[in-house]
């Protein structure tokens, strides 16, 4: 198999002078591990899908990815400036300031491959972890939050219930590029 770099650099979408990466998966499935891994190596910068989309994001919440990330790249932009969203209301994250465009850059998080993105992302990836895996470590992470396992575990079912219906109606995983197993190390599966 031909190496992700060579991969990616074929691919036919272009967003400027950079080429996206998109590395979709169920909630908790390795995702965000997977990008922070190829992040290195690629030497790529990552947007993450939850900085545009939380618990009670609206329906069209992906548009802010097209008008803050994709179409400033597209125009020549050399850093980007976007404001992510609270997940709770205690939650003011601070303003992603001046993020450099890199040559290879990766759009991380659940649907990052919708069909909405489809002309921008060059290559998909897709991390296949039984849901079951992804409740455990959702929950895990997210007790930093203060909440009872209780209320954790009823975000993440309607969380769920939601990535359901995304993944019925895009099939990423059918779609994508590659399918990397989340429960196995990257480095095995994948050559950068």
């Amino acid at each position: 198999m031909e190496d992700l770099r060579t991969r990616l650099a074929s691919g036919a979408a272009w967003v400027g002078q950079t080429k996206f990466l998109s590395i979709d998966g169920h909630g908790g499935s390795g995702k965000s591990t997977l990008a922070l891994y190829l992040g290195e190596k690629l030497e790529a910068e990552i947007i993450h899908i939850d900085d545009f989309s939380g618990w009670d994001s609206p329906p069209n919440w992906w548009k802010k990815i097209i008008q803050n990330v994709f179409m400033p790249i597209s125009e020549g932009a050399a850093s980007i400036t976007y404001q992510p969203v609270s997940w709770s209301a205690d939650h003011h994250p601070a303003p992603v300031e001046n993020q450099p465009v890199t040559p290879f850059m990766i759009l991380e998080g659940v649907s990052s491959s919708r069909p909405e993105f489809l002309d921008f992302i060059a290559f998909s990836i897709f991390v296949d972890t039984p849901k079951a895996e992804c409740l455990r470590r959702g929950i895990e992470r997210d007790r930093v939050s203060g909440k009872s396992e209780d209320e954790l575990r009823a975000l993440w079912h309607g969380w769920m219930a939601e990535e359901d219906r995304y993944f019925s109606e895009a099939n990423p995983r059918v779609h994508a590029d590659l399918v990397i197993d989340g429960t196995k190390p990257f480095d095995a599966q994948i050559r950068v």
